[in-house]
């Protein structure tokens, strides 16, 4: 279902963050979001995530503005939107108890209790949608270790199991890879490109113009207070329309 923003208008205090942000998250489809350290391309994300609501213009689900519906409705769409932060943030317990977490808190009671019985079952046999998920960051054969003793790298793909477990339809990545090593990061990206064919809306916040270029079937250009510009990856790295989209791309400073 897609996500989108609609002219957003946002900052904190006096200071501007975007003046007119326009974006969407359809399914099957990852958006890259590339931009300056400091730009607010986590903001952007969190708006997304429903954290907060835009000072202007609106934030909607399947076209209905999220701030608009009831409490309750809004609930139902948050629970269907998945996001993963740069810190992984793992409970003291098993990568696999970890990874059912959103499963238990994320679907409305009657599902918690469905995946906790499949979770049970899956304790057993193998199965179940938390396994399924480790077994597409490559963590299968590490269910019963204690997550804290995980490296940064498998920390953080016990977080995207996490997040994919539940099914969202949205999952938005903020700086997924970020100071991860080669093998780890290149296993992310492949499950970001699995989340993708299995019909997910994916966005990814990035510095990493080269993850950008491999992953995203569209990338966003965020500078200033604006979106640049919004288009098929290869057209925004190779024939970009704004020129400070093309100095960005180039590796000149730009604000």
């Amino acid at each position: 279902m897609t996500l989108e923003a609609v002219d957003v208008h946002h900052g904190y205090g006096d200071e501007t963050v975007f003046d007119g942000v326009s974006l969407s998250v359809s399914p099957g489809e990852v958006v890259a979001i590339i931009g300056p350290s400091g730009v607010g391309k986590s903001t952007l994300l969190r708006l997304f995530a429903l954290f907060g609501s835009p000072d202007h213009g609106s934030i909607t689900y399947e076209g209905t503005d999220v701030w608009t519906v009831s409490e309750n409705h809004r609930l139902d769409i948050r629970r269907r939107i998945g996001m993963v932060f740069q810190d992984a943030s793992l409970f003291d317990a098993s990568v696999k108890r970890n990874a059912e977490y959103g499963l238990r808190v994320r679907k409305p009671w009657s599902e918690r209790v469905r995946h906790e019985l499949a979770s049970l079952v899956g304790r057993t046999n193998g199965t179940g949608p938390a396994v399924e998920a480790l077994e597409t960051v490559g963590l299968e054969d590490k269910l019963e270790q204690d997550a804290t003793s995980l490296s940064g790298g498998e920390a953080q793909r016990v977080a995207f199991a996490r997040a994919l477990a539940y099914e969202p339809d949205v999952l938005l990545l903020d700086e997924p890879t970020s100071d991860l090593d080669p093998r780890n990061t290149a296993v992310l990206e492949e499950a970001i490109l699995e989340a993708r064919d299995r019909g997910i809306g994916v966005a990814v916040a990035t510095h990493d113009m080269h993850q950008a270029e491999r992953v995203a079937d569209r990338v966003a250009v965020l500078l200033g207070d604006e979106i640049l510009e919004v288009g098929e990856t290869g057209t925004v790295f190779e024939a970009p329309r704004d020129e400070r989209t093309r100095n960005f791309i180039n590796g000149e400073l730009v604000y």
